[in-house]
């Protein structure tokens, strides 16, 4: 391809699913292709916005090989393979078929909360047995567990196979001493929507967005225009897609996005327990905040 690898715009896929709760493929591929269609660089499937911890095996098999088929080669691949139990996560990566899929995304280890040294040795084994290029994903919000800026840096210094890190701390400090000491070579991943344009100006790659799910268009341009320094006209796409990106996360995600996409006649506003879709005082202001930025 003649983009520069995971650098750009990816989107974390949401899974949608029909109104019994089974998984939608037909709507998965037509998003995959909406995606395709708007330039995205990369998609990330089975991330925290596609429900992956309510997939079973089978249905994640089903969920990677769709979303390969509708991209048509138009789009690099990235499939999450994480957990807390090393060993596990070693297990399903050795029995993980790699055909179409380019990378790797691996969260931080959450609920057993390892110290620094154990998470570095997680994800060292993950990078030896994987068959391609792992981004490691460090999302405290999430995980209770946050990946230090030493940490990461000396694991891109250390270990070849992992060649970026999905920042979505917040932390803008950690993300620029990351951005500042890293090897030339590895990239920083906006993880967080509204700091993709203060990431990339820093020196950030690009981002793996939720946002872009819906408006791949804008966010694209916004990433596009920012990555070659080009922040007059990246600024505007930032503050056109701030309200709505805020309203997005306001009930939890993936349900903001699947409101917006149902909205948009894309998905079924569907999906599965513990999760719920958003009340519909906050659907109704997505919905406008959609259309604004569509029209």
């Amino acid at each position: 391809m003649n983009r520069r690898f995971l650098t750009g715009t990816g989107v974390a896929i949401v899974t949608p699913f029909h109104e019994d709760k089974t998984v939608d493929l037909e709507s998965l591929g037509k998003l995959t292709r909406y995606l395709v269609d708007n330039k995205v660089d990369y998609i990330v499937v089975l991330g925290t916005t596609g429900e992956s911890v309510v997939l079973s095996k089978e249905e994640k098999k089903q969920v990677v090989h769709k979303v390969i088929s509708a991209a048509e080669g138009k789009a690099d691949i990235v499939v999450g393979i994480g957990g807390n139990n090393t060993e596990d996560v070693l297990k399903n990566i050795r029995e993980f078929d790699y055909e179409g899929v380019h990378a790797i995304l691996s969260v931080c280890p959450y609920y057993n909360k390892p110290n620094q040294r154990g998470l570095y040795e997680h994800f060292k084994a993950i990078a030896l047995e994987s068959k391609v290029p792992v981004i490691v994903y460090n999302v405290p919000g999430r995980t209770g567990t946050n990946l230090a800026a030493d940490t990461t840096v000396r694991l891109a210094h250390d270990i070849k196979n992992i060649v970026a890190v999905k920042e979505a701390s917040g932390n803008m400090e950690q993300i620029m001493q990351i951005i500042r000491d890293k090897p030339s070579d590895f990239l920083v991943i906006s993880g967080d929507d509204l700091l993709t344009l203060p990431i990339i100006a820093c020196g950030g790659a690009g981002v793996i967005s939720v946002s872009a799910n819906a408006f791949p268009r804008q966010v694209v341009s916004m990433v596009q225009h920012a990555l070659v320094g080009n922040f007059r006209e990246a600024l505007p796409y930032h503050y056109q897609l701030m309200e709505v990106t805020r309203l997005l996360f306001s009930e939890g995600s993936p349900a903001g996005i699947k409101a917006v996409l149902h909205h948009l006649g894309l998905v079924k506003n569907e999906l599965r327990l513990p999760l719920v879709p958003v009340t519909e005082a906050t659907y109704q202001k997505l919905a406008s905040s959609a259309d604004a930025i569509l029209k």
